[in-house]
């Protein structure tokens, strides 16, 4: 369907090096979109772009957290692919303590990344989308901004602001063309959870709560993700979708 198609969309996806992300940019790149893929893993880029560049995909390297890395990032995406559409804010990391163990300096480092970073490459990049009066901001939230997991208080927070910041720039932006939406996962099988998912107690614990009875594949976030950045979705802003196999009816 042709509102689904992102041909003569550009995008910009951070933390595309693995897992989540580089499903996301395999999978916008393949609906239509050249696509710009940031990591601050130079090697993760690698096997990334040499999936995407004979679609015209390129890579930055940047730290995300560096104070005038996301002006950088959205300045070279837009000269060497000619413009951006597309946003998604995906970079992001979790340290896993209890809450009385957390220290100040793993706060802000998980903070800085999920919630600081989106928000200043949604501010660059919204800035030219306002102006074109067109643009689609994606961020991969977590149902963990909605419902409480335990040893994750600064992960948690992060998520929920990063929900509330959607919304925010919804209402700010929307008048403009710019839609800002979120995606809130549940587990997934990525890098960054295979500790977890290797222990299969936790796993049970996991499906429980999970009525689809599985752990979620990163494929099953690229339709959202799509459906979010393309002309199917211009008249939905500031929304969370969560993708989560049905644990969010219940809850925690």
């Amino acid at each position: 369907m042709t509102r689904f198609d992102l041909h003569g969309k550009k995008a910009i996806i951070t933390g595309a090096g693995r897992g989540i992300g580089k499903a996301l940019a395999l999978g916008i790149a393949e609906a239509g979109a050249e696509v710009a893929v940031v990591s601050r893993t130079a090697s993760d880029l690698q096997e990334v772009v040499s999936e995407i560049e004979a679609k015209g995909g390129v890579a930055f390297e940047a730290d995300l957290t560096v104070s005038d890395a996301a002006d950088r990032v959205v300045k070279q995406a837009v000269e060497e692919l000619g413009g951006v559409h597309i946003l998604i804010n995906n970079a992001g990391m979790n340290i896993r303590k209890k809450a009385h163990e957390v220290t100040e300096e793993e706060w802000d480092r998980v903070v800085d990344l999920n919630l600081k970073a989106a928000f200043f490459m949604s501010q660059a990049a919204g800035k030219i989308m306002c102006e074109q009066r067109y643009g689609r901001i994606v961020n991969i939230a977590s149902v963990a901004g909605v419902v409480a997991l335990r040893t994750g208080v600064a992960y948690g927070a992060s998520k929920a602001g990063l929900i509330q910041m959607t919304r925010v720039l919804a209402s700010e932006w929307s008048k403009f063309g710019v839609n800002v939406n979120a995606i809130a996962p549940w587990y997934f099988r990525t890098p960054l959870t295979e500790s977890l998912l290797s222990d299969e107690a936790f796993v049970q614990e996991v499906l429980q709560r999970t009525p689809s009875g599985r752990i979620g594949d990163v494929e099953d976030l690229v339709g959202p993700a799509i459906f979010l950045s393309s002309d199917a979705a211009s008249y939905i802003s500031g929304q969370t979708i969560s993708v989560d196999g049905g644990m969010s009816i219940y809850g925690f």
